[in-house]
This record gives structure tokens, C-alpha cells and sequence, in this order.
């Protein structure tokens, strides 16, 4: 198969067909059409085509009406339209349509072969772009929530599945687990991706407060209200909100949220003019919010309005395998910020690391391996660094003594020499690419192949 730029030119006229042809055939497979129903089955049952060059006037559907039919079919392809009747309004009709570009007759092919050169470059640069673009959204969509046990793979694939639809969210878990880094997750991998994501922390705020935050206010709506000021819905607007601590809210602010989620509109306090919002509704607690409705706290109502998808957060004692891939990821994150450059952590404190309960979750994780790091005078991270609270609450316990040391040179080894591996061979043994995807410098990364007695399958340089 050719490598050559595709281009199809369509026009009723043999002649004009054949002298395009044989003008544009050396840089390109050129493909011939003698009307617009003929292109349309080329564009369908062929190879993708790059460019298309076709008359404006032919019997049947002219070029404009090609046009709007290409974009339907194969909106990838680059249309020029040609004619003898050009004129400035016919060529601002064409631009509006989506054409790329637009040309008289008769063709100056050295100006025909330029466009043509640069429509194709055009569409090169776009296609970059669309491809980075999906690689930042599959990367960046879901990067900070980091794991490999079944439950975060199981988180993992509601997100991707829930991501693109419109449905509300409730997402669950206890405090520190990262509801808001999965509510992130979503609405960057939405079609709203490129919109607002609001936030609102429910619980900061007394019911006449968060109704003002959440509505906005008129001027004048009460004592202090010197202007007008839009709430988070109107912020929101084309985006997504997120409630994080739904299940604090007031019942009367509960009555006007699912007014707004039936309705998608509100007024403002102290106003009378609906205002109308299109917006995605993400919440979270760290509650139990049916036991909450069952106990009459929460609106049942609001409750099914709210969970249409359910997302449920493990706590990290749920997984246990996943903290040597968290820990490294924030050791990576906070040498970085602080300029200090350590290898990783060593045997025992793994240890200590697994058998600790974590009541704070993956925060105090985190929170721990930065006070590591900012205290850490060596180039490994041992027990001695491992805060003093958590070496006493873990100190004599059967998870020290038991579970840790089978995690740390049994499951958590194995998770991490597994996870290696396998990024080295999707980065077909390069491993510079592999250090950077996984968050280690190239000097760790070399230590971690000596110590499995790996050799990776292609030499440093190669890319």
C-alpha cells in the first residue's frame, strides 16, 4: 500500500478530470469521480481519502452539496471546491460549509499543488493534535488516581463508562480516598471536558450561606448583598458541579437541588428571573447516604436523582498491594518539588508502611511521604524515616510481624516488579520512556533490573 497523500477529484468533465490527474500523480494517489453520488461510494467503501478537489457545478448534487455530504461521511477530509463561475459570494458560501479552501477555473496548477501540499499539512497537524489530545485525556484523565488492586480497577472502568454519558454521579468512600480526583476524572474525559468543574465543599457552609453560594444572589437580597453575585450553578454553567459532602446540606437547600437537577433551572435568592443552566451534577460523601434516607436526614427523592451511577471508594487498608505504587508516585512528586533526589524506600519501610492502618487514607499517605522526604538526608527512604506515630502504632502488632512482611517481599514486590515489566515492554524496553511513565528517575529504574536480573529487549537510545 502506498504511502502517498490520497486525493479524489470529482468533476463532470473528463478532460478536467484527467489534466488533474496527471498534474497531481506524482506526490499522490489520485482517485476520479465524474459526479458527486460516484465520490460518496469511493468515500465509502475505499481507503480514507485526504483531500478532495470537486467542481462546484455538476448535474445532480453540486460541490456545496457534496461538501455538506462529505463532512457527514468523512469529516477527516479536506475539501477544495472548484468552478468557472467564482465569485465572492459563492466562495464566502463554500468557506461557511466548512471548505478548506476554493479555486477558479482555470487551475494555475503550481498554486493548485501548494494548496493541496498545505491542506494535507493542515490536516497532519490536526490529526496530531486530535491524537495528543486523547493520549492528555487517557493520561491526565485518570493519572492522579493511582492503583492496580480489582477495586481501582473496578473504579477505573465506571469511570470510563460513566465519563462520556450525561448521568449524575454519586461517588462514596470514606475521607482521604480521592473522590475529587475521581469527579476530575470524569469531567475531563466528558465531552464538558473543556468547561468549568466547580467545586463546592458542602459542609464548610451554614444553610443560608450555601444556598447564596449555590444560587447566587440579587443586590439588596439581604443584609451585606451590595451587588449582584452568581452562584456556582451559572459558573458551572457548560461544565460540571461538584457537591462534595452532599449528605451535610440543609433540607431545604436538598428541595431546591433536585428542583435544579429535574428542571436545570433556579432564581437567584431574592430574584425572580429563571435562569437556566446546562450543567453535569457530580456528589460525594463520605456517609452512608442510604442509611441516611432510611433515617430521614437525606431526601429519597434527591437520593435516586443523585445516584444514577454509583462509584464506591476502597479505604487503603482495602488495598494494601496498592501502596508501594502511591508511595513511589509521591516520592517522585515531592523530590521533585523539594530539589532532593531519593531512590525509593527500602524493605522495612515498605513494612512499616503496610502494616500501618491508615485511618487517613491515601491523604495521609501522601502527607507522610512528603514529611519523609523534606526530613530524609539519604538516598533511600528507611523505617528510620517513617514518622515516629506510625512506627509505635504498628510496633509489636500481628500485621508487623505477619502481614507486612509477607506484603512487602511477597504481594507488594511482585505488584511492583509486575508493573516495571509490564511498562518497559509496552514501551518496547526503552527505558527512559518507561522511568518517565512511571514516575522514576532512569537511576532507580536501572536498580530495580538489577535486582529482578532483567535485561530490557532494546538498547537506552532507541525510541
Amino acid at each position: 500500500m502506498s504511502d502517498k497523500p490520497v486525493v479524489l477529484v470529482v468533476d463532470d468533465d473528463k478532460n478536467t478530470r484527467d489534466g488533474l490527474q496527471r498534474a497531481l500523480q506524482k506526490n499522490y494517489v489520485v482517485k476520479t469521480a465524474e459526479s458527486a453520488e460516484a465520490a460518496l461510494k469511493i468515500l465509502g467503501a475505499e481507503a480514507p481519502v485526504d483531500v478532495l478537489l470537486s467542481d462546484l457545478r455538476m448535474p445532480g448534487t453540486d460541490g456545496l452539496g457534496l461538501l455538506r455530504r462529505v463532512h457527514g461521511q468523512s469529516p477527516q477530509t479536506v475539501c477544495i471546491l472548484l468552478t468557472a463561475y467564482g465569485s465572492v459570494e459563492t466562495a464566502v458560501e463554500a468557506m461557511k460549509q466548512g471548505a478548506y479552501d476554493f479555486l477558479t477555473k482555470p487551475i494555475n496548477l503550481d498554486h493548485l499543488d501548494m494548496l493541496v501540499a498545505r491542506a494535507i499539512k493542515t490536516r497532519a497537524l490536526e490529526k496530531k493534535v486530535e491524537t495528543l489530545e486523547s493520549q492528555l485525556n487517557e493520561k491526565f484523565g485518570m493519572e492522579s488516581i493511582i492503583g492496580e488492586s480489582p477495586a481501582m480497577h473496578q473504579v477505573f472502568d465506571i469511570i470510563t463508562q460513566t465519563a462520556p454519558t450525561l448521568a449524575s454521579v454519586l461517588i462514596q468512600g470514606p475521607s482521604g480516598t480521592g473522590k475529587e480526583l475521581v469527579a476530575q476524572a470524569i469531567h475531563r474525559l466528558s465531552q464538558r471536558g473543556k468547561g468549568p468543574f466547580v467545586a463546592v465543599h458542602c459542609a464548610a457552609l451554614s444553610a443560608t450561606l450555601l444556598e447564596s453560594e449555590l444560587f447566587g444572589h440579587e443586590k439588596g437580597a439581604f443584609t451585606g448583598a451590595t451587588t449582584l453575585r452568581k452562584g456556582r450553578f451559572e459558573m458551572a454553567d457548560g461544565g460540571t458541579l461538584f457537591l462534595d459532602e452532599i449528605s451535610e446540606i440543609d433540607p431545604s437547600i436538598q428541595v431546591k437541588l433536585l428542583r435544579v437537577l429535574e428542571e436545570r433551572t433556579f432564581e437567584r435568592v431574592g430574584g425572580e428571573d429563571t435562569i437556566e443552566v446546562d450543567i453535569r451534577i457530580i456528589a460525594a460523601t463520605n456517609r452512608d447516604l442510604r442509611a441516611y434516607v432510611q433515617q430521614g436526614k437525606f431526601r429519597e427523592d434527591l437520593f435516586f436523582r443523585l445516584n444514577v451511577v454509583d462509584i464506591m471508594l476502597p479505604s487503603l487498608a482495602e488495598r494494601v498491594g496498592d501502596i508501594p505504587l502511591l508511595a513511589g508516585r509521591f516520592l517522585q512528586e515531592y523530590c521533585e518539588k523539594n530539589g532532593k533526589h531519593i531512590e525509593g524506600f527500602t524493605p522495612d519501610a515498605l513494612n512499616l508502611l503496610a502494616a500501618y492502618a491508615w485511618p487517613g487514607n491515601v491523604r495521609e499517605l501522601r502527607n507522610t511521604v512528603e514529611k519523609m522526604v523534606v526530613l530524609s538526608r539519604a538516598d533511600r527512604l528507611s523505617a528510620r524515616d517513617v514518622p515516629a506515630n506510625i512506627r509505635e502504632a504498628v510496633k509489636g502488632t500481628a500485621a508487623f510481624y505477619g502481614r507486612s512482611q509477607i506484603l512487602t517481599m511477597g504481594s507488594l514486590a511482585e505488584t511492583e516488579r509486575r508493573k516495571i515489566m509490564a511498562v518497559l515492554d509496552k514501551n518496547n524496553g526503552n527505558r527512559t520512556r518507561a522511568a518517565v511513565e512511571l514516575g522514576i528517575s532512569r537511576r532507580t529504574l536501572h536498580r530495580k533490573l538489577r535486582e529482578y536480573k532483567e535485561q530490557p529487549m532494546v538498547s537506552d537510545d532507541q525510541v
